[in-house]
């Protein structure tokens, strides 16, 4: 992933998708002096926030729309269906009138039914005699998912308390966990970086550990902070790891580039990328606020020399007064001065509430001054374009070499690390999985690309036409350069030789 190769042109202005409707519901109970809350784990493969940690809910249906609610109409009426519905799918607690008559087999078999999509969900209420009240599903805020996300939702949020005689669990499928916790226990894991949490999420934590009574909960609950038009301005996955999307000149899929605000105490504010002072000006908004409230940000700090990974650097250090940090093969590649050249083996270390220690590793692959920074107490990463979450990675010879490379994602999978954090697209929780993904995604495509080279020779576009068939043709010319490089890499391992830009099997027929 980089910014757009020479002669395949501009890409427009990002457009974001509409958002679509859907309910969540914060399930609590009265344990100790306070309260315990039920949430889940997504599964990790889920196309949005899989491997998150958060509260039963889903999407709106259709179905939804023809189910009465007591004190609400129309789209109200409609989400709080939504809300029921999802707590019973995905919690098994029923909210409504009439519940408690039911059997746990009748609720047991109703479940099952509802989730194989064998029964509608206003047929089953009424087969049952149930209604559901709007004063069950209290309202407890709205969320709005940025615009550089590609799948969006507009979330309303409900309060409920856990009925009494209810039991709630998971069925594994779209959830791999689900657990009663303390608030402030959640926050815990969502400090030390071993459960992520969407803004939406860590706020309802954060106000529940704090429970008096459900009105003051709510109130605090619907109002927020850093939330304008419902759309969150602090995004942090972890604490300390803060994220800012921003609008860039990349392949698509992929529309943005993640600048990563580092620290609790002292910030690394790594790739600031857009060259658009609109876009990074979302960065030092972010910045601004949190030295309004002590901190102090020490240095930009870049990934490696891409375009959509630089275009706000020189901008974004001269608004801080603060110096460039970067590899020596990312500095010589750029047009203005670097301060600090860092080195593989370097660990940069943060003060703060709660101190971070990023160790530097030097990663080429991608490009020569290639970096990544590791957390030695999360062991999460920071891994700029090592790998993607939208989109795929381009290896493009001279500067890309896939040999580089594939052993820096071994690497990298080996350290140990957890949760990933890349240049595009969502954080990946499951960090070895995905890099063992990229490992054995590279294996594959180097095998059609050998096959695709006979002992009679083939050029370069009819080694990608057959290796990348299953990949549009607009997107060859990109295809191409990691064709190039897995090429390379085949001609040093003696299997390919290559003559007059025309590639040869050795040792055997091919094609």
């Amino acid at each position: 992933m980089s910014e757009p190769l020479p002669g395949m042109g501009l890409f427009g202005p990002h457009t974001p998708v509409e958002p679509r409707p859907s309910s969540v519901v914060i399930l609590y109970r009265r344990a100790h002096a306070g309260v315990e809350v039920f949430w889940v784990k997504r599964e990790r493969a889920l196309t949005f926030a899989g491997g998150f940690q958060a509260f039963p809910g889903g999407k709106l249906d259709a179905d939804d729309h023809d189910v009465p609610v007591q004190g609400a109409q129309g789209e109200e009426a409609a989400l709080r269906s939504a809300a029921a519905r999802e707590l019973f799918e995905e919690a098994g607690v029923l909210v409504a009138e009439g519940a408690r008559a039911l059997s746990p087999q009748v609720l047991e078999e109703g479940r099952a039914a509802l989730l194989a999509g064998t029964v509608k969900w206003s047929e089953w209420l009424v087969r049952h005699t149930l209604s559901l009240r709007a004063e069950d599903l209290k309202p407890a805020g709205r969320w709005v998912t940025p615009p550089a996300i590609p799948v969006r939702f507009d979330t309303r949020f409900y309060l409920v308390e856990l009925p009494q005689g209810a039991a709630a669990s998971i069925i594994p499928g779209e959830l791999t966990e689900g657990a009663w916790i303390r608030p402030e226990d959640g926050l815990s894991r969502w400090s030390d970086g071993t459960a992520l949490l969407h803004p939406p999420a860590q706020h309802a934590l954060q106000v529940l550990s704090e429970f008096t009574d459900e009105s003051d909960a709510r109130a605090k609950l619907c109002t927020p902070p850093y939330c304008p038009g419902y759309v969150a301005q602090r995004i942090e996955f972890q604490r300390g790891v803060r994220v800012v999307a921003l609008e860039t000149p990349t392949l698509p899929p992929a529309t943005h580039t993640n600048a990563y605000v580092l620290g609790t105490g002292d910030l690394l504010i790594v790739d600031p990328g857009s060259s658009d002072v609109k876009q990074y000006a979302k960065l030092l908004s972010l910045v601004s606020g949190l030295k309004a409230e002590g901190a102090r940000p020490v240095a930009v700090v870049l990934t490696h020399h891409h375009g959509d990974h630089v275009g706000g650097a020189f901008a974004v250090k001269e608004r801080l007064g603060i110096p460039l940090w970067c590899h020596a093969r990312t500095a010589d590649r750029l047009d203005f001065p670097v301060e600090r050249l860092l080195e593989d083996g370097e660990v940069l270390n943060l003060d703060g509430s709660m101190p971070q220690r990023w160790h530097v590793l030097h990663t080429p692959g991608h490009a020569r001054g290639h970096l990544c920074l590791v957390d030695s107490r999360s062991k999460s990463a920071i891994v700029g374009d090592m790998v993607a979450s939208v989109g795929s990675i381009v290896i493009d010879p001279p500067e890309g070499n896939m040999v580089d490379y594939l052993e820096q994602l071994k690497r990298l999978r080996d350290w140990p690390i957890t949760t990933l954090y890349p240049a595009h697209g969502s954080p990946v929780p499951d960090g070895p999985g995905k890099l063992n993904e990229y490992l054995r995604h590279r294996a594959q495509r180097e095998a059609l690309i050998l096959d695709a080279v006979p002992a009679t020779g083939a050029t370069l576009a009819e080694v990608v036409a057959t290796a990348y068939a299953d990949t549009p043709p607009l997107l060859h010319p990109v295809a191409e350069r990691s064709a190039l490089a897995s090429l390379e890499k085949l001609v040093a391992e003696g299997r390919v030789r290559e003559e007059s830009f025309t590639w040869f099997r050795v040792g055997g027929v091919g094609g």
